[in-house]
């Protein structure tokens, strides 16, 4: 499938990549049908997109919440992603928003609100914690910094 992006231009979208949210995301009960992207040309790309084929100039930074929050450890409902499917360690990825305002350094993610993926079933489901001592913005800019850092 021919996607026309905002942020990406034209790109082709296998089937086998699209993730369904059967219930859609927070705020969009609509989108129900996303796909991962990444700048090709940065292979250790830290913020990925979840860009939706509903909605081609929609897609939001999405981040492994361990990169920032190595401790994360979101409780869930389980009747909450039931829709995903059976749900094994091996199959699970978890993803965080980010937000990026001008300012750069006031960069956060949403910890109270993952989204879960079965990538074995490509189901998603975004929840809200049950474990509220996670922030909707955790700051991570100077996490980042000091990732890029170490890693040079």
């Amino acid at each position: 499938m021919k996607l026309s992006t905002r942020i990406f231009g034209e790109v082709e979208v296998e089937d086998s990549k699209i993730i369904s949210f059967p219930n859609g995301i927070i705020g969009f009960p609509d989108m129900k049908r996303f796909t991962l992207m990444h700048d090709q040309d940065d292979e250790a790309a830290t913020i990925q997109w979840l860009q939706s084929i509903e909605e081609p100039g929609f897609a939001m930074p999405v981040i492994d919440p361990l990169i920032v929050c190595p401790d994360y450890s979101p409780e869930i409902n389980n009747n909450v992603v039931a829709d995903v499917g059976e749900l094994k360690d091996d199959d699970i990825l978890v993803l965080v928003t980010v937000t990026v305002p001008h300012d750069l350094t006031k960069m956060t993610v949403n910890l109270m609100g993952p989204f879960i993926i079965n990538v074995a079933e490509m189901k998603g489901v975004q929840c809200i914690v049950e474990n509220s001592d996670y922030p909707v913005k955790f700051p991570i800019y100077d996490i980042l910094k000091k990732n890029k850092e170490s890693n040079a």
